[in-house]
This record gives C-alpha cells, structure tokens and sequence, in this order.
C-alpha cells in the first residue's frame, strides 16, 4: 500500500468542499459522488467507536458533511412520504436485530450508523437535490459520462491486465486469479471487483443507449450520442461480466418492448421477478438446479461457480429461517449452524442473502421494497408509452436501473451508493405531487399534457405523433 492512500482517503473529504466552492450545488453532489465511487481505492481505516472509514463512508460522508456547510437550506425544503417509509425501515431494522438477539442497544445504534451512511445518505441526498424532470436528465447525463470516463481505463485493463489500482495505490483490491475471464482479462480498475465495474458499465450504457434512443440527448458537448453509445456498449461487452451483459440486453428488451407496445405488463414482470425468487429459495420451494443447467450452456466454469452460488444460498436461507423476523444480527452469526457447522468460510456475497440473515425478513422486505417501490409507483403515475418520451426517458432508464440492480443483488453484493441515489431522485420526482394524468380516450392529436405539481419543472406535453 503506497502513501497515496491516506493521501487521497483523508483529502477526499477536502476535495469535496473545493467542489461545492467550484460548482453548482447539484452538479457538485454528482462530481463527488462519481469522483469518489470511480477513483477512491479499496481501502479502510478503522476509527475506534465508529464504523470504519473506507470507499463507501468517504463517498457518503463527505456529500453530507459538504451539503451541510455550503447548501444545509435545501434540507428544509424536504418533505417526507410515505415513500420513504422502506429506505427508513431498513436504516432502522438492526437495531431490532441487536436488541432480539442480545447483543445490546450500543450495537444496535452502531449498526443503524453503518447501514444509514451506506444506503440512507445517499438515498437522502437523492431526495434533495433531484426532484423534477430536468434534474433526473443532469444525474442521468452525469451517470452517462461516468461510464464513458472508464472506457479508457477498462480498455487499458483489457489489454494489459487489472493494474491500475496496483499502480496508484500499490496493493491489488481483490483476488488476481478471479481477474481472467474467457481467455483474457475483466476489468477491476479501481472497483472492489470485476462484477462492479461490469455492472457500472450496464448502469452508464442502458442510460446512455435510453437517452439516446428517446431524443433526451442527441450529443454530448461536440460528440454525437450515435458514436459515444456504441463505444460504451462494446466496452461493456468487454468487460466479460456474463451478468451484467445479460441484465443489460433484458433492460434495454424491457424497456423498448413496454414502451413500443404499451405492455406495461413486461416491466411488472421484471419487478416481481427478484421477490419471487428471494421467495422460493428462502422456503426451499424451488432448489435453483435449474440455474446451474442455463450455466452450463455457457461453459464449464459458470456451471460450476452457479452450482456453488445455489448451494451456499441454500444453507444461508436455511440458517436465517431460524430467526426469520429480524435475523441474527451483524456478528457472523447468520453464517453458522449447528447441524452442518461452521458457516464462515461459505461463500455469502448474495446481498439478499446478507440482508436475511442479519435483519430477517422485515429487513429484506424493507431492502427490497425501497428499491422496487419507485419503479412501481412511477408505471403507477406515467403511461408506460411516455416512457420514452425525451423528457420522461431519464426518469424510466432510472427506473429499470433499480429493478436490474435488485436481479443483480441476488447474485452479488456490489453496493453502489449511485443505485441509492437513484432511489431518491425517482422518490423526490413521483412522491413531490399528483400527477394529473389524462384519460386514455383523449385524442393525441389534442396533446397530453402532465405536470407535476409542487416542483419547479415545466409541464410535459407530448404531442401527437412518435414519443422518439
């Protein structure tokens, strides 16, 4: 580990006060977080009686700490729904699950510390500061440029293998060995793992291709989105992550198929898709062999890592079936039975899994829902055929977003607080008022026009003729 570490882990914080004197607030918040998320190494500091200092605590931190100096009046402006009634649920629940399982009430207020700073404060600063139809476009451009700065940096990596962290910041972030992917190399660059950068690459390239195809975003400064768009999907191609690849083709599927022929149905599909699963496998109704067959049609090695996947899920969900209200709290005990052993070394990096076993299923119903919920509501409020309007496209590429990275946390662990930020925006735009939604019979040659009421966005009128 080389000294530029703890120069860039304790300057962060700085770095991003010098943003907020620099820019717009709001622009500010997507620099820090991007900066952060894309450049910040894997490392950590423990700092005795508070959680430890790494990645996710400087991304998160450093916005809140530089809102609260430079911009803590828009804080007041926020109004609070019962939208937002999951996300509080699940920063909340393991104090539940230290007090249940008598591990104490300082516990329980460390662990709702760690679990607000990961996932509540990115979702806050989602709610604040975007809220209507032009915000939702500037964070969803700047997710768009996010991934097209990792072009050169994975593609560097493609060919010369995973040593851009090793070369900053003098240690490999994770195991090497997992770095080689279908004859040649995945991608790390400063991510935890190949699989973030793979998912990364998706999230930016369905944005991108969404944007693009709408008419949201016809260039980017003197570049035409009809080249910057192919570029990313090829290099999300290959970045080998089968998964994300996959999730990436059902989005974009999804996404045109529902908005093309009004099958509002597909995306509801897609929805329910994670919670069905999560509960077929947590009763053991359904043994998931299945999974490891579609593997093997890749090749062996996708077989078999599936068919270790399926099986630690299977002791996991049994374990939490336990104490299945509020889990077994954070100390390692989810992982451990008495009639197979020592759970510890089973491989759990399954966020559902995790959520499970430490916060049972008031926990994993509150992770889920406040993912799930603002897709939901918003195919509730907007007409799917307006999905791809261009001023509603941002809002339902987010959308899908959500729901892709829920499929995903059924496999993985890759907490990303972008998806968070997300949640919040899309929570601030549909929770901020009625939308006055025109009956299906009026004629689109007469126009449709929405608005939301309580923010500062101007109406969204869609002419007759094609919404692209």
């Amino acid at each position: 580990m080389s000294i530029t570490v703890p120069v860039v882990m304790f300057g962060w914080i700085p770095a991003v006060f010098v943003l907020f004197m620099l820019l717009p607030p709001r622009r500010a918040v997507m620099a820090a977080f991007l900066g952060t998320w894309l450049f910040l190494p894997m490392a950590g500091y423990k700092v005795e009686g508070l959680p430890e200092y790494d990645k996710m605590s400087a991304t998160c931190l450093g916005v809140l700490l530089a809102t609260i100096v430079f911009d803590v009046g828009r804080y007041s402006t926020l109004r609070l729904t019962w939208l937002d009634l999951p996300m509080a649920a699940w920063c909340l629940v393991p104090f539940a699950s230290s007090v249940t399982n008598n591990l104490g009430a300082y516990d329980g207020v460390s662990a709702v510390f760690r679990q607000t700073v990961t996932w509540g404060l990115p979702y806050l600063v989602g709610r604040v500061y975007f809220r209507n139809l032009a915000d939702l476009r500037e964070l969803a451009i700047g997710i768009f440029i996010g991934g097209l700065i990792y072009v050169p940096l994975c593609l560097y990596e493609i060919k010369m293998s995973p040593q851009l962290h090793h070369m900053v910041y003098g240690f490999f972030q994770h195991d090497f060995g997992q770095t080689k992917r279908f004859g040649g190399w995945r991608p790390t660059v400063f991510m935890q793992h190949g699989l973030m950068v793979g998912m990364w690459m998706t999230t930016a390239s369905l944005v991108g291709t969404w944007l693009w195809y709408s008419g949201a975003l016809r260039r980017l400064g003197r570049f035409e989105m009809k080249y910057l768009v192919p570029v990313l999907l090829v290099t999300t191609i290959l970045c080998k992550s089968t998964g994300a690849i996959a999730l990436l083709v059902v989005g974009l599927a999804v996404l045109y198929v529902a908005a093309r022929w009004r099958l509002a149905m597909v995306l509801v599909g897609l929805a329910v898709l994670p919670s069905l699963y999560m509960a077929v496998r947590a009763t053991g109704t359904w043994s998931g062999e299945q999974l490891v067959s579609m593997a093997q049609n890749i090749n062996d090695e996708r077989a078999q890592s599936m068919q270790m996947r399926v099986t630690c899920e299977t002791r996991l969900a049994a374990r939490a079936m336990q104490r299945p209200l509020f889990g077994w709290g954070g100390w390692g005990e989810w992982r451990m039975t008495v009639e197979e052993g020592d759970l510890r070394d089973t491989v759990s990096d399954m966020l559902w899994c995790i959520a499970f076993g430490k916060t049972g299923l008031v926990g994993l119903t509150a992770l889920t829902t406040s993912l799930l919920l603002p897709p939901l509501v918003l195919l509730r409020r907007v007409r799917i055929d307006l999905w791809a309007h261009p001023q509603m496209a941002p809002a339902a590429a987010m959308a899908v977003l959500l729901i892709l990275y829920t499929i995903d946390n059924l496999f993985n662990a890759m907490i990303n607080p972008i998806f968070m930020l997300c949640a919040g925006a899309l929570g601030s735009f549909i929770g901020a008022g009625a939308l006055a939604v025109a009956s299906s019979k009026t004629p689109r040659a007469q126009g449709v026009t929405r608005c939301i009421e309580g923010v500062d966005a101007a109406p969204l009128v869609v002419r007759s003729g094609p919404l692209c």
